[in-house]
Order: C-alpha cells, then structure tokens, then sequence
C-alpha cells in the first residue's frame, strides 16, 4: 500500500515543512486541493447533500501545479498530485502545460488529479458554463493525452478547436497518470474509461464499498490505480482490507491539529511501516 498525505486540511504555513517530512518519511505521494477564486454570495455554495456552504470566501487559495513546483524543489522522491484540479475550468493549453512543467522539474514525480467541480461560484465567475463542466473535462482529458504524446496536435471539438500546434517539452512520465475524482455516476465513468486512476472522497471501509464496486464493473482491464482518502484508518490491520477492495493508495490524515501534523506523521510512518 501506498501512502499519501494531504496538504488542504492544514493551515499554509505548515506545508513546507509537512512536505518536506514526509518526502523524508517515505510517502508515497502529496496532495494539494485546487479553487480558481471564490465567489462573495454564498448561496452559490451548498456543498452536495449540505445545507451549509462548503467554501469560506476569504479561504487563501494557491496555484497548485505552481506551488507543488516549488515543493518538487524540497523535496526528493515524493509524488505531487493535485486532489482535484478544475482542469477544465482553463483551456487545456494551460493545465496541459502547468502539470507537464511539474512533471519536469520534479524529475517525473507529477500525478495529475482532476474533477468536475461541485461549485458553480468559480464557473459563473470566469464565465465558463457549469452545465457542461462534465463533458467539458471529458474533452480536455482527450486534448490533453494527445499534446503530451503527439508530436503536433489539431483539434475540433464541442467546447475546444484549435490549429496544428507543437507541444513541447513533454511531460517525463510517457503517460503522465490522469486521475479523475468525484463519486457521481459520470465520475466514476471518467476515471474507468478515460484515465488512470480514480480519487475518492474520504470513506471508511463500508462507505467506500459501493463506489469500489461500481468502479470495478466500468474498468476495461487497462492498468488502474484506485486512492482513497482514509482519514479514519487507526489500525495497521485494516489496510489490508483496503488492499483487497482493490485501493493501492491511502490518503491519510493522522493529525487533528496543525501543530501536530509532522509529529503525528512520523508516528503513523513508524506504526504503519511507510
């Protein structure tokens, strides 16, 4: 199993020195969450199944394939991933290139996590059309495989055209893994048929078991990776169960306060044999 540890459940200051234990820790692999801006008027922001708002408008918000280039700098063999990236909130000239950038000067440590969005604040906002976020993505996954692999690129779609390009330099890793988040049914179709792995939301072992099993009967028996945020975990024994659902990455979050965080990785490292 592999381990990673995520980056937006602590408070900015701390993420330096977060990356840089567990890069010497031994984990797998580091996470960042990704908003464009957030909108002033809450009521655009019901988080699915809430009656609260699911953002804080003044909440600090960073570019992520941007700041995880600056952390591929502190660190040494760690993987940087993005749990998600609104990848088709920009063209895909933009995220295509940002995550491919990453992918070089971490020496091919990129992971690029990518979803839908649940929040229509940061659409309206830029002025891209939440309705057809999901197809919106669908295609730029498609236009981002092809200038990562091909040597020029032209395309005419539904939400994207362009002319004959060159895209260079390519991403290290021949393929860069897509990841696809989000639990919906078009979610999960996405990261079955189109990409390289899915990301969950946080789940206990029970929680998780439906989302596996549906995953499990789209999969096309192409190479497939399965992470799930396990914020819960509190036993090394219940990792195997998570192996044998299928997952070969657990996200896990073994702190409750920030003050804590490097300390209590070093335990969970140490208990957990990262």
């Amino acid at each position: 199993m592999r381990f990673g540890v995520p980056l937006g459940l602590i408070h900015p200051a701390a993420w330096k020195d977060v990356a840089v234990a567990a890069d010497e820790l031994g984990f797998e692999s580091l996470w960042m969450p990704e908003h464009l801006v957030f909108a002033t008027d809450l009521s655009l922001a019901r988080y699915p199944g809430s009656s609260t708002p699911g953002i804080t408008p003044h909440t600090p918000l960073f570019d992520a394939p941007a700041y995880l280039c600056w952390l591929a700098g502190l660190t040494s063999t760690i993987r940087l991933g993005t749990a998600v990236h609104l990848y088709a909130l920009r063209h895909p000239f933009v995220s295509a290139r940002a995550f491919a950038t990453l992918d070089i000067v971490s020496g091919g440590r990129a992971l690029c996590g990518v979803g839908a969005g649940w929040y229509p604040g940061e659409w309206i906002a830029a002025g891209v059309d939440f309705a057809t976020r999901g197809p919106r993505l669908d295609e730029a996954i498609e236009v981002t495989r092809r200038l990562w692999s091909e040597e020029t690129v032209a395309h005419s779609g539904r939400f994207f055209t362009f002319p004959e390009v060159a895209f260079e330099p390519k991403p290290i890793q021949r393929p860069l893994p897509i990841l696809a988040g989000g639990e919906s049914a078009a979610a999960l179709r996405r990261a079955a048929t189109l990409c390289d792995g899915w990301i969950s939301m946080p789940h206990t072992l029970e929680s998780a078991r439906p989302q596996l099993e549906r995953l499990a009967k789209l999969r096309d028996g192409r190479p497939f990776s399965v992470t799930v945020h396990a914020y819960g975990l509190t036993e090394p024994e219940e990792v195997a169960e998570w192996a044998a659902m299928g997952v070969d990455r657990l996200i896990v979050r073994p702190w409750t306060r920030t003050r804590d965080a490097v300390d209590r990785l070093t335990a969970f490292a140490a208990a957990y044999g990262v």
